[in-house]
């Protein structure tokens, strides 16, 4: 409904002038490089401009997401570190503060162990291991005293390093614990390794408990990409995640990836100082960025109903003031045709008086002569009562007084072409029209019926206005029926104020789809034979005179033209 409202009155219009390049414009050529015009500049700076801020905006949130979640993974790092250092910083303490042989005392390292688990969170037990990697003295819940840890992987590393903090693993203990061990050389040249082993319950209620949007996940792996705590969506201490490890770096990291579907992440790292795990943040970019895909709608609907708006008004706009400039040029060519039929028809006019004048002339000789003829033969006795004579002589009297009436006729329509308000009589007005087509209608078979109704007053009109109408809509009524056809011409009264006219055919009909071009200029259902322009201008002609007229038609039926006259002539100018 909107497109049919929007297209151009001339889109489908084609020029049956016979002079088209009467017409100076190419108008569907006009409408769409004014279209293009508009629409280009409104749209161009709208759409850049749009997508600008998309883009500035889109990478403004990620930017942001990113940079939280690098201080996400800073902060808690910080804490994972502090953790870890705070509790060596207490061993490497019990081992400067006290001798071998205090700590080798039994009573004295369960002493130290109640303390420091007083003091500091997540020991389990603590233990002296001799330079021959025996534990010597154990306190704490296990009965590890005696246990040789000189095969231990752990146990080479803090020989060779002097302090060695392990990953999260089960041991003799079978549960997930960490340990941190530290070496201790003595003044004989022997050594001893003081060893405390932690649970992980820090790790895990620290990182349990960070707040992350996205469904974010945070957990700590070993360099091999061995969980170190659980993880929400990657599995239990001790598996394999199935991201990549990402490689070392110093400083925090934040970086891009895709979890097994190949769903976007957002993966925040960070290598731990001193100790063996990475720490990891991982966020669903989709999550995360919900509301920036919210927003993104929201612009893009904007920028959608924005680009509809300005192509409606374009559109109309360009229609209508390309529909202006095409009826403009319409009633330019119109006009010269119409000047050029109105000079047509008035020398057709003069043409006719002349002829019409000439050939009473001769008439009026005939006339009287053959009067004359027919008073001697009357007069002579042996001619009064030859009846073939008298009847030759009666034919050409009446032959002449027929042709009298025809030149009558020719010369009332002549006298009738220019301007003229006058006291009309319908029906002679019909009449004499039709006086016109007579020998037509009688050639071609084609019956005419002419009812005009009684109580029809005599009103002021423009006489030759209303023959140029009649004779227009008539003439196109018997081109459109077959020889055989009827025309119905019924007139009344209406209103008491105007009169209908209905002048119906039984011809081909006029299909729907042409009926609303039927008075444009120039449009033709004849092809080659007419010029369009006998409706268009019956049809101003009657709106002239303060009429109207109106279609009805059926195809292979036929079609009726209305036509209402006011009975006090209100004429109009524009």
């Amino acid at each position: 409904m909107i497109l049919k409202m929007l297209k151009p009155k001339f889109w489908d219009y084609h020029d049956a002038s016979p002079h088209k390049s009467e017409h100076r414009f190419n108008f569907r050529r006009i409408w769409c490089l004014t279209v293009l015009l508009i629409a280009g500049v409104s749209l161009v700076p709208l759409i850049a401009i749009t997508l600008i801020d998309y883009n500035i905006t889109e990478q403004s949130i990620e930017s942001d997401i990113m940079l939280r979640t690098a201080r996400l993974v800073s902060n808690t790092q910080r804490s994972i570190s502090f953790f870890i250092t705070e509790r060596r910083s207490a061993l490497d303490f019990i081992v400067r503060d006290n001798t071998f042989e205090s700590l080798a005392d039994p009573a004295r390292l369960a002493d130290l162990l109640d303390n420091i688990k007083k003091g500091f969170s997540g020991f389990i037990d603590l233990g002296v291991i001799t330079h021959e990697g025996r534990q010597k003295v154990y306190a704490g819940p296990y009965n590890l005293e005696g246990r040789n840890y000189s095969k231990q992987n752990w146990y080479q590393q803090v020989l060779d390093q002097g302090v060695y903090i392990s990953d999260v693993f089960l041991g003799f203990r079978k549960i997930p614990h960490v340990v941190i061990a530290i070496k201790r050389i003595l003044p004989d040249g022997f050594f001893y390794v003081l060893r405390a082993t932690l649970n992980t319950k820090q790790y895990n209620n620290l990182l349990h408990n960070l707040e992350m949007a996205g469904q974010g996940d945070a957990f700590l792996i070993n360099h091999a990409g061995i969980l170190q705590t659980p993880s929400r969506l990657y599995g239990k201490v001790f598996q394999k995640i199935s991201l990549p490890i990402p490689g070392y770096a110093p400083n925090t990291k934040v970086i891009g990836g895709k979890n097994t579907n190949g769903a976007p992440l957002i993966i925040g790292y960070r290598y731990i100082t001193n100790s063996p795990f990475i720490l990891m943040v991982v966020k669903q970019k989709k999550e995360v960025m919900e509301p920036w895909l919210n927003t993104r709608m929201v612009l893009i609907w904007f920028l959608c109903i924005s680009i509809t708006i300005i192509l409606i008004v374009t559109l109309s706009i360009t229609t209508h003031l390309v529909n202006r400039i095409h009826l403009a040029d319409t009633k330019r060519v119109m006009t010269l045709h119409q000047v050029e039929f109105t000079n047509r028809l008035a020398s057709i006019g003069r043409l006719a008086a002349g002829v019409a004048h000439e050939i009473n002339n001769p008439l009026a000789i005939i006339n009287e002569k053959a009067g004359l003829i027919k008073d001697l033969f009357k007069i002579k006795k042996e001619y009064q009562n030859d009846e073939k004579i008298i009847g030759l002589i009666d034919s050409v009297l009446s032959s002449v007084k027929r042709a009298g009436t025809i030149t009558k006729r020719l010369l009332n329509f002549a006298r009738h072409m220019d301007v003229s308000i006058e006291t009309i009589n319908l029906k002679k007005v019909i009449s004499d029209v039709l006086g016109f087509l007579g020998k037509e209608a009688e050639y071609r078979s084609i019956t005419v019926n002419l009812h005009v109704a009684d109580d029809i007053p005599l009103f002021t009109n423009d006489r030759g206005k209303l023959q140029q109408i009649f004779l227009n809509i008539i003439n196109n009524a018997f081109a459109a029926m077959n020889d055989g056809g009827h025309l119905d011409i019924l007139a009344k009264k209406k209103k008491d104020k105007y009169v209908e006219i209905k002048i119906s055919d039984d011809g081909c009909g006029i299909p729907e789809s042409l009926r609303h071009l039927i008075f444009e200029p120039f449009f033709s259902t004849k092809q080659k034979k007419g010029t369009g322009l006998g409706l268009t201008i019956t049809h101003r002609l009657v709106h002239e005179i303060g009429g109207k007229v109106a279609l009805e038609s059926v195809v292979d039926k036929g079609t009726t033209f209305t036509i209402t006259l006011p009975l006090n002539t209100k004429k109009n100018e524009d």
